[in-house]
């Protein structure tokens, strides 16, 4: 993990190797685009124009970063030995959130599925940064989105319709941020992601 760049400061996003940075900003890219898009389940009237631009931003960076990531495959990985471990993370995941939604729809809670989802979401960056990537930017994603997530409770409970109203542009916003800071990032210190 490179936790400072060549001149010593600290860098703001800590993927330590191309690869990992191209494949984290194009995959919140691709992020952006389904919470932005499950926002459309019951959006509001006036964030439909910010719901879509920001899904187009988000496939620019998905398909921009996607390409360095193709680009860049067999460059070295923070994920090197670590793929299993990833890969239980990421199954545990889909499992809890899968499961939590099933249960909240038949106990006739399902609005709050959006809500579930994504803080299982949240929640899988914590141990995603810390233990398998080593990136603080993540986990600091990760954290964020939870306190959002538990702060939102109360205004979610006075309001009716599908929580995904409010979740989704929530965590499209995080996620775009994210992205757009890791592209930044990736340019400043790897150049244009198209250059390889």
């Amino acid at each position: 993990m490179a936790l400072a760049d060549d001149n010593g400061g600290i860098a703001a996003m800590l993927a330590e190797f191309p690869l990992n940075q191209a494949f984290t900003t194009a995959w919140f890219g691709l992020m952006t685009i389904v919470w932005l898009g499950w926002a459309q389940e019951a959006p509001s009237p006036r964030l439909r124009g910010l719901l879509g631009a920001g899904s187009v931003v988000g496939i620019a960076l998905a398909a921009l970063f996607g390409y360095a990531v193709y680009a860049r495959w067999s460059d070295g990985s923070v994920l090197a030995g670590r793929e299993a471990w990833f890969g239980v993370l990421v199954a545990v995941e889909v499992v809890v959130a899968g499961v939590g939604a099933v249960i909240l729809a038949r106990r006739g809670q399902g609005r709050w599925a959006a809500w579930w989802v994504a803080l299982t979401v949240a929640l899988h960056f914590i141990p995603l940064g810390l233990a398998i990537l080593g990136d603080w930017s993540v986990v600091a994603l990760g954290v964020v989105q939870t306190i959002g997530l538990l702060f939102v409770i109360g205004p979610l409970r006075r309001r009716e319709g599908p929580t995904s109203a409010v979740v989704g542009p929530f965590m499209g916003a995080t996620l775009l941020v994210f992205a757009l800071a890791g592209a930044v990032v990736y340019v400043v210190r790897w150049g244009w992601p198209w250059v390889s």
